[in-house]
């Protein structure tokens, strides 16, 4: 039996599970912690690092190399669905935006030092202007949805015509 050492330190569509598990607890500044971490800029912010890196700081690598000569390099980028994943982890774990059977819901999961945050979401012909208030510095709920200036339930009806609606979250 030839057993092999894996070169690999970052697989990285388990990794963003990570950071989705994390939110989903409610370590919202462990969960931020982890997606800069994986974020491709963040390996090529030097010319050493980026040399180090070797692939395009443009692009979620499947993994990252953790032995050897190939200690911090990227692979397989353009072919891993890790981007689809790492998107879903900012958007709707950490930043809360979720879409949900015609309905605009927000679950966030933020950095405590995070006070606000705005987010403009589209949906067909509609505008939906989103600020997030964190006054009491919370990782992790929700304690009033305000839409135009009227208190309403963490459900907003997608609404496809040419309107603009002001959200605003209050954790």
């Amino acid at each position: 039996m030839i057993v092999r050492k894996c070169p690999q330190l970052q697989y990285t569509h388990s990794s963003i599970w990570v950071i989705i598990a994390l939110a989903i607890l409610g370590f919202g500044d462990k969960a931020l912690d982890f997606y800069k971490m994986i974020n491709p800029i963040e390996h090529a912010r030097t010319k050493e690092a980026a040399n180090k890196y070797k692939v395009e700081p443009y692009v979620i690598a499947a993994d990252i190399y953790g032995a050897g000569n190939l200690v911090g390099r990227g692979g397989w980028t353009w072919y891993t669905g890790s981007s689809s994943w790492y998107y879903k982890a900012g958007i709707e774990y950490i930043l809360g935006l979720k879409v949900q059977n015609g309905y605009l819901k927000f679950e966030p999961c933020i950095p405590k030092e995070w006070t606000e945050y705005q987010i403009q979401y589209k949906w067909k012909n509609s505008v939906y202007n989103i600020k997030v208030k964190n006054p009491e510095g919370k990782n992790t709920g929700v304690s009033k949805v305000i839409l135009n200036g009227n208190e309403v339930d963490n459900f907003i009806k997608l609404d496809g015509d040419t309107n603009i609606y002001q959200v605003e979250i209050i954790m």
